[in-house]
């Protein structure tokens, strides 16, 4: 038997294990979260069965995960939850399961890890009461809490108005939307309007505004900056919009300028990666089948590149095709056949990208401070100022800065801030990001503690099982 590590269990690793176990591979899907379904479909088991009234309130997109998720528990697949991957290297996971380390042996590896949500590193985004929208909604999704006092949403991208409508749903006392996609973005957008008219998408997004309206939320537009001020913890939010400064009092302030891959697995397993300028983030550079230029690791869904839910379910599917051809369950042929109305329909969910990358591409005022005394690295407490100090200096990327400051160095090791890193010393240099690079990443990945790392013995490769021949074809 062929065993094949998927790390994580939301739509494209999902999609991966079912496809996996359906072709006769060892589908292996380890997750830190208790229960599968990643963030978009966030605890949709225990929603639909102890309080199945919040199905219709986080929205069909949400409820028509239940189905993923309980054809994934009746596969043949071995499920571990609450299990954080350090590490992923040729042939090899590293494993943190129950206090224990242990690297596992594997003939395949795909990493299915989602998108994180951008860095806003506004004036004050430090302070209690100020948090991501994704957090609000998982909490939401999770545990059915919610923000009791007014609150704020600034940003900008689709997913502002879903969780906006989703918490205003659930009682929220939304007392604004603050938008921050600057005008001229819209011009650009409409160059691919007419390829996205009809799409369905499009008009949902136009349904959660209308009904946001509706409920008594403002939606301002033309929002040039924004900062979260209070003694200790958010008390208003301040915010320029064509040309005048306003505040409004509010004890939450949910920040979201769109996701990005979560490149740390990809990173610190040595895979080549490219900067992605529509969607101003790095990307792993894959084949269509997931591979990466390391053997063995294919890279799927928004961890690949941000293409939401739908997508990454097919860009899953294709992932395990592409393992099982490689490791001989089936030939070219059959793959290339199989994958022939996942590939189609993975068009058409990628279809709306160009509309919504270009309209809602973040602006540099929302991600590069213009305040020298915002904090860059929360970690390590590093201002923007401190980054501009050290830009100056002549240093030729974020890896040579961590000789002049410790940003990157601290227990997120760079999740936080490494984007924003990039980005300002690529404006104070007067280069491009993609010229500029990235953090180096290097294994582990997550914490570990000394005492986890002894159960690893002498770097020997634990859980190697009898190879089985594939079959022929």
């Amino acid at each position: 038997m062929s065993r094949i590590a998927i790390v994580g269990a939301g739509p494209a690793g999902l999609a991966a294990a079912l496809t996996a176990a359906e072709l006769g591979l060892e589908p292996i899907v380890l997750d830190e979260q208790p229960a599968p379904g990643g963030q978009i479909y966030r605890s949709v088991e225990a929603v639909a069965g102890e309080r199945p009234e919040d199905l219709d309130l986080l929205g069909a997109d949400y409820a028509a995960g239940l189905g993923l998720v309980r054809d994934f528990r009746a596969a043949a697949v071995d499920y571990r939850p609450l299990s954080s991957v350090f590490e992923v290297r040729p042939g090899a996971v590293g494993v943190l399961r129950d206090g224990r380390a242990e690297m596992l042996a594997v003939d395949e590896t795909l990493i299915a890890c989602g998108a994180m949500e951008r860095p806003v590193p506004v004036p004050g985004w430090t302070l209690p009461g100020v948090m991501s929208a994704g957090a609000a909604q998982t909490l939401l999704k999770a545990s059915n809490l919610v923000p009791e006092g007014p609150t704020a949403i600034a940003g900008s991208g689709p997913l502002i108005f879903l969780i906006a409508w989703q918490l205003a749903r659930a009682g929220v006392p939304l007392v604004a939307v603050l938008r921050t996609t600057p005008k001229s973005q819209y011009r650009k957008a409409l160059a691919h309007l007419p390829a996205v008219a009809f799409d369905r998408e499009l008009w949902k997004g136009l349904g959660w505004m209308r009904q946001l309206k509706r409920l008594g939320v403002a939606l301002l537009d033309g929002v040039e900056a924004v900062a979260a001020e209070g003694e200790g913890r958010l008390r208003r939010v301040t915010y320029r919009r064509r040309g005048e400064t306003a505040s409004i009092a509010a004890d939450c302030l949910l920040l979201h300028e769109g996701v990005v891959p979560n490149l740390q697995l990809s990173r610190a397993a040595g895979c080549a990666h490219r900067w992605d300028e529509a969607q101003r983030c790095w990307r792993p550079v894959t084949d269509d089948y997931g591979a990466t230029d390391v053997e063995g690791v294919r890279v799927a869904g928004d961890c690949a590149g941000i293409g939401g839910a739908k997508a990454a379910r097919c860009a899953g599917m294709l992932a395990a095709l592409g393992a099982a051809e490689r490791l001989g369950w089936i030939d070219a042929g059959g793959r290339d056949r199989r994958a022939v109305l996942a590939r189609d329909a993975l068009a058409r969910h990628l279809g709306i990208r160009p509309f919504l990358d270009t309209l809602f591409r973040p602006a540099d005022a929302m991600l590069l401070p213009a305040d020298e005394a915002t904090l860059v690295c929360r970690c390590e407490e590093v201002t923007a100022g401190e980054i501009a100090r050290v830009a100056a200096l002549g240093v030729p990327g974020p890896n040579q800065a961590k000789a002049f400051c410790r940003a990157g160095m601290g227990p997120c090791q760079g999740r936080m801030c490494g984007s924003t890193v990039a980005e300002l010393l690529a404006r104070a240099q007067g280069r491009p990001v993609a010229e500029v690079g990235h953090y180096r990443i290097r294994p582990p990945v997550k914490p570990i503690t000394v005492a986890e790392l002894a159960g690893l013995a002498d770097e020997t490769v634990r859980g190697e099982s009898e190879r089985v021949a594939p079959a022929d074809g």
